[in-house]
């Protein structure tokens, strides 16, 4: 993995310069004290940074439904399946991709077709993040229509299609020898401007999205894997964002945390998935993703029910830990990682009926994951070789690979779609307390903004628990 430092100052300005670009649906009004046309390579800092600082907003409202993350008073509302209002993270995302639609435009004028692949990758990432927490949404309206001002929204099979589609567009521009301009590697926050790892990781994001529609006849395993040849060989192969006005936000709820300002409390389904509550034996990792409490042990909050053990201000419950390589002050955002796609494609050779290849990609997976973390070699091995987990190719089945993926995507927005498409089929995994449905959850509300804003497109209300297009067969 490749971290990359740039001035701050720098970022901040840039940041907001580009928010001018945005179209009528997101700004209104044109600031004229603002850059109207700025560099494509001003626009690529922004493009990275703004697409993982929304992979962790989005993750910080699907983390409470995958039972990573609990409220510590009882009956939050998230933890109970409650409506909420995430606004912020609609707003800040359809930004993002105003940002993107602009530099695809001027991408293209200029030939600029690197920036452009980069552009549209991003662009596919964003929405499928729109699409996988709210279902249908605006999207050819809102950027290519005529009604900018109150578009009207894309199926949830359309938007899948346009991820698929502007992926294949990106790839292609990336293939380009044609191009104007060079990514500049101080601009690119994530690969640092290397073209070979963005088509690595513009063909990860593939793999991931075809392999999303597991429940579709159309599914394709061997589409995924052949994806999949052409991605991340390591875990240097990562995409990594660490520029950060501050911290990594994860980071900064863990400090909000300790200064009693409550947050980032782990739910007791993800450590007892971890601490051999649930399995009967610890898994190594749980050391390097949060700390013990004050009574040397490892325990979580039941989603719903909120802190038993004592005052809030007490640490008798896990939390968000500022010494985990994966939410350190100084911890990069990664979108995806290499080990999630090694479990990608230990489900997709599973499904293909190639035993042996799922079986090592599965082992890979749980390896990287565990390099990834710093776990010592033999505690790693000793994990690797326990019967549990080493159970040979012929008897690898679903459950334990999505059981070993759920560590693998901690904190990721990707772990709640792999929790629609198991149908929540985790050992002891359990509804929230005082949960306002009966069932999972499976889709959010539309933000308060929204309908404000476009209440006449905006589709009526369905059951928090009713599935999306793709989590239906």
């Amino acid at each position: 993995m490749k971290t990359i430092k740039i001035n701050l100052v720098l970022v901040t300005l840039l940041t907001v310069i580009l928010c001018a670009s945005c179209k009528d649906y997101f700004d209104l009004n044109e600031n004229p004290n603002l850059v109207q046309d700025p560099p494509i390579n001003s626009m690529l800092t922004t493009a990275t940074q703004k697409a993982a600082l929304n992979m962790q907003q989005f993750g910080s409202i699907t983390s409470y439904y995958a039972q990573y993350l609990a409220n510590p008073s009882a009956s939050g509302a998230a933890d109970t399946y409650q409506i909420t209002d995430d606004s912020e993270e609609w707003n800040d995302v359809y930004y993002a991709m105003a940002d993107l639609y602009d530099m695809i435009q001027k991408a293209e004028s200029t030939s600029a077709y690197l920036h452009a692949g980069v552009a549209k990758i991003m662009m596919a990432y964003q929405l499928g993040l729109v699409a996988d927490i709210w279902g249908q949404a605006p999207y050819t309206d809102a950027f290519y229509g005529t009604n900018t001002l109150t578009p009207k929204y894309d199926d949830e099979e359309s938007l899948y299609n346009e991820s698929l589609r502007l992926i294949e567009e990106g790839l292609s521009d990336l293939g380009r020898t044609d191009y104007s301009t060079e990514l500049d590697g101080e601009s690119d926050l994530m690969h640092q401007g290397n073209v070979a790892s963005w088509i690595k990781t513009g063909f990860g994001l593939k793999a991931r999205f075809l392999n999303k529609i597991s429940k579709k006849t159309s599914y394709d395993p061997n589409a995924v894997l052949a994806a999949l040849d052409q991605s991340y060989a390591s875990n240097e192969d990562e995409s990594s964002m660490n520029v950060f006005l501050g911290v990594n936000p994860w980071a900064q709820i863990a400090i909000s945390n300790a200064n009693n300002l409550l947050g980032g409390w782990l739910s007791d389904n993800f450590i007892n998935h971890l601490n051999g509550n649930t399995y009967g034996f610890e898994d190594p990792r749980i050391a390097k993703i949060t700390d013990k409490t004050i009574n040397n042990n490892y325990v979580g909050t039941r989603n719903g029910q909120g802190n038993v053990g004592g005052a809030n201000t007490v640490h008798d419950e896990c939390y968000i830990s500022i010494n985990s390589p994966f939410t350190a002050e100084t911890a990069p955002l990664v979108i995806m990682t290499y080990a999630e796609l090694k479990f990608v494609e230990a489900e997709a050779a599973l499904r293909a009926g190639d035993n042996n290849r799922a079986y090592a990609a599965y082992l890979a997976g749980i390896q990287a994951n565990m390099d990834k973390l710093g776990v010592a070699p033999v505690d790693r091995n000793a994990y690797l070789q326990n019967g549990a987990v080493a159970v040979g190719a012929t008897n690898l089945n679903l459950a334990l690979i999505f059981k070993e993926k759920y560590v693998a995507t901690y904190l990721n927005p990707e772990a709640w779609n792999d929790m629609r498409r198991n149908d929540y089929q985790y050992k002891d995994f359990r509804l929230p307390l005082n949960a306002y449905l009966s069932n999972f959850i499976r889709r959010v509300a539309y933000p308060a903004d929204e309908r404000g804003r476009n209440s006449s497109n905006v589709p009526a209300d369905e059951p928090l628990d009713t599935p999306l297009w793709w989590d239906r067969p």
